[in-house]
């Protein structure tokens, strides 16, 4: 790791179904954080194509060796690694994997990680969105290990399910990736809440790159690129528009923090039970109890 801190750099993108112009947008924003010294370049959910219609998305995915070539061609020629958030590939005729892919600074695949929750929600504006439906969801967590530590991968909803990142931080990692294109209802009530959760419960830095503005099929999303570090400190944070915000951490303050504070290690095993009341019993007199 470089005796400064590492430099990553989290680019803010505004993805469409037009691939040249999306992987145009993403080799300037490669250049412009190498050219700011970034050693990392972290890429959003759906950073190379972003459609309307799942059918559009599924045709799309058959270009996914292209994308997977050009971002491995820019990582190897700015000698950076470079995390694309989120890829959609083809599993089978009709059926999607969201997949993010981290290379190395030679170009090389260093880790997949198919995304395992599946956005299957009512929004508050009266919108559905099924991925489920479309989308295959992977069946493992995976950890990368890198010149800087353990990275942790996640892609945006898996951010509500604390259990995945618990889980990632036993396994070593004190980096935690969550590129995302959060939708901008559930953006302004969460978003900054549960990314500070992650990292303050586990000890981790937390690198959350994001989509923003308007996209196909009439997805709005919130944008607002961030950075915490392990002690739920802000360090960086972009708006709403395209944009790179370019920040230097110390990985090491992950394990720093985590021996001032070890809630790792108090963590304890246990069984749930649960207590009947009388007031709430059956008919038949029984007061009913459960073991978890």
């Amino acid at each position: 790791m470089p005796e400064t801190g590492l430099r990553v750099a989290l680019a803010q993108l505004r993805p469409d179904a037009d691939l040249g112009r999306n992987l145009d947008d993403i080799a300037a924003a490669a250049i412009r954080a190498r050219r700011a010294g970034a050693h990392w370049l972290l890429l959003p959910e759906y950073a190379a194509m972003l459609h309307g219609s799942r059918r559009e998305m599924r045709a799309a995915a058959e270009r996914a060796g292209e994308v997977e070539a050009a971002v491995a061609g820019l990582a190897r020629d700015l000698g950076m690694w470079i995390l694309l958030g989120s890829l959609v590939v083809p599993d089978g005729p009709e059926r999607m994997f969201n997949r993010s892919l981290l290379f190395d600074a030679e170009g090389r695949l260093a880790a997949r990680y198919d995304k395992l929750h599946m956005f299957d929600v009512a929004l508050p504006d009266g919108r559905e969105i099924r991925e489920s439906s479309a989308y295959t969801a992977g069946a493992e967590g995976v950890a990368a290990d890198t010149p800087w530590g353990r990275v942790g991968l996640s892609i945006c909803y898996d951010l509500r399910f604390p259990g995945l990142y618990r889980t990632l931080a036993r396994a070593g990692a004190t980096v935690f990736a969550v590129p995302a294109a959060f939708v901008r209802a559930t953006g302004e009530a969460h978003w900054h809440a549960l990314l500070r959760a992650r990292a303050i419960e586990n000890g981790a830095f937390v690198l959350a790159p994001a989509t923003c503005g308007d996209s196909p099929g009439g997805r709005a999303s919130y944008g607002h690129s961030l950075v915490f570090d392990p002690w739920g400190k802000l360090l960086g944070e972009l708006g709403t528009e395209p944009d790179c915000l370019v920040v230097t951490i110390d990985p090491a303050e992950a394990a720093r923090v985590r021996s001032r504070l070890p809630s790792l290690a108090h963590e304890r095993e246990f069984r749930v039970r649960v207590a009947g009341c009388p007031s709430l019993s059956s008919s038949d007199g029984i007061r009913h109890e459960a073991s978890l």
